[in-house]
């Protein structure tokens, strides 16, 4: 019996220090029926050129260019549009799986019939080296939850295109797989964490994920622009994610060996 193709969605844009270790992360998975669908965003070093060299030696590796810079969501809705898969998976250009990660999460699909999961992860520097910390994935979450913070890691996240059909990002610069995330669990229902660490996520300096100012003007975008909040709503639901992210969210993050 054919097992599922999972499509992997990866925007790329000046990411030649750390692109050929992610893609080797997909290439090394002990689940071997994927296509990795790469699109470039207009990079100004070397991406382009090595992402062409790994779809020359492996056809399951299908690379796209933007004519200009157009941001992270256009790049994996065009991925999107390519996507052949059942299941889709993202990973990001600078970000790394572990060997089993789609093997886990696809046996956990299809064997508990679940249309979304995700996982646990642990963070990296930009060597990558292990920063000793990990991620907790929440054993389940719904859209309710989701509305307070986005619980998933979006480098860990998988859901059942087959079953719900494929979420489209809106075209935001940052924040919008938190918004296609909500609209993956609305559509298909709860979304199911495994324990497991499964990726590693690396902390670049000046990245959104550092820069919590920044961080919280593309929050209040979702909920204004994209959930079409008004803009005292917004700021409710502004005080309703601080207080998940600071007495929720930083419970997730513990400490490892």
């Amino acid at each position: 019996m054919q097992r599922p193709l999972v499509s992997i969605i990866m925007p790329a844009y000046n990411s030649n220090n750390y692109i050929a270790s992610s893609i080797a992360s997909v290439i090394n998975q002990d689940y071997q029926n994927w296509e990795l669908i790469i699109v470039d965003d207009f990079s100004k070093d070397e991406t382009f050129k090595i992402i062409s060299a790994f779809s020359e030696k492996d056809k399951r590796i299908k690379v796209f260019r933007n004519k200009s810079n157009r941001g992270a969501g256009f790049s994996r809705n065009k991925a999107l549009k390519e996507a052949n898969g059942e299941f889709i998976a993202f990973l990001d250009a600078d970000d790394l799986w572990k060997r089993e990660k789609l093997s886990k999460q696809l046996n956990f699909c299809l064997e508990n019939k679940v249309n979304i999961v995700y996982s646990s992860y642990e963070k990296i520097d930009e060597q990558g080296r292990l920063l000793k910390q990990k991620i907790k994935a929440l054993p389940f979450v719904n859209y309710q939850k989701l509305m307070r913070s986005n619980y998933i890691g979006n480098l860990t996240g998988m859901y059942n295109a087959a079953k719900i059909g494929k979420i489209y990002l809106p075209e935001i610069r940052k924040r919008q797989d938190w918004a296609m995330w909500l609209v993956v669990v609305e559509k298909g229902g709860t979304a199911h964490g495994i324990e497991d660490s499964l990726a590693f996520y690396r902390i670049r300096k000046g990245s959104v994920s550092e820069n919590k100012l920044a961080m919280l003007f593309y929050n209040f975008k979702i909920y204004n622009e994209v959930l079409g909040f008004g803009k005292l709503k917004s700021l409710y639901w502004m005080l309703v994610f601080l207080g998940d992210h600071f007495f929720v969210k930083s419970k997730q993050t513990v400490s490892i060996d």
